[in-house]
């Protein structure tokens, strides 16, 4: 594939009920892509369906076991040939036109890596709104906080799904997570090299665990482990 301009990594566990219209709405998207997506053992009939799926455009990498959604970006690395890459969860909480603004952004401003921001110049009222529940609002909050003394950073949603990278530096940092922890990992390890990361608002409509959230409360233990480890012990 020659000239791809964005690389959209897809991890999927059990989202059968969105990732047919998800991958509609991604092929709609006006920019030269590669889709990678990554099949983290679902047992729902998602295997399946993304076994049926047919583009040229598209990679399809199948687990062997259920490891996390860091796993799956992790598989995807070496596959990656788009000139940026983000991550796109299979759910629809994000709005794949998203990525196209995140993608000018980048582009336009040369940016290294972009997050898209779920808070950013949203009042309190949308921010509730935007959120399935308020202890998840607080949770991130307090995560980004912590994120940014840490790393210090300036980031308003450091555990946002919408990371945008340079290619080229996406794939040369090592990836251990194979969790929701890939989020703290790999925010911390652009921070101890320096890389900047810009921020724009993006939409976002969280779900329930009625309808299908896998992240918990003990996610979030993980990430204050996985700040402190990759901070000040680990150096890969």
């Amino acid at each position: 594939m020659n000239n791809v301009e964005i690389t959209i990594i897809i991890p999927v566990f059990n989202e059968i009920n969105t990732l047919e219209k998800l991958l509609e709405k991604i092929n709609k998207i006006n920019l030269k892509k590669q889709i990678i997506i990554i099949d983290d053992y679902s047992t729902d009939g998602s295997r399946q369906l993304i076994e049926k799926f047919d583009q040229d455009n598209l990679k399809k990498i199948f687990h062997g076991k259920n490891y996390g959604k860091g796993a799956c970006i992790i598989s995807s690395q070496k596959y990656v040939v788009g000139e940026y890459t983000i991550i796109q969860d299979a759910d629809l909480e994000y709005d794949p036109n998203d990525i196209v603004k995140i993608y000018t952004q980048a582009k336009s401003k040369n940016c290294d890596v972009v997050y898209g921001s779920r808070v950013l110049n949203k009042n309190k009222y949308q921010k509730l709104e935007n959120f399935s529940h308020r202890v998840r609002i607080y949770g991130n909050v307090f995560l980004t906080y912590l994120s940014n003394i840490l790393n210090n950073q300036n980031l308003t949603d450091a555990h946002t799904c919408y990371k945008l990278f340079k290619s080229q530096i996406f794939k040369n940092i090592s990836l251990k997570e194979k969790d929701f922890s890939f989020c703290p990992e790999i925010t911390t390890k652009l921070s101890l090299k320096k890389i900047s990361i810009k921020e724009i608002p993006i939409n976002y409509q969280g779900r329930t665990y009625s309808e299908g959230k896998k992240i918990v409360a003990t996610d979030g233990f993980k990430a204050i482990k996985t700040l402190i480890k990759y901070r000040f012990f680990s150096h890969d």
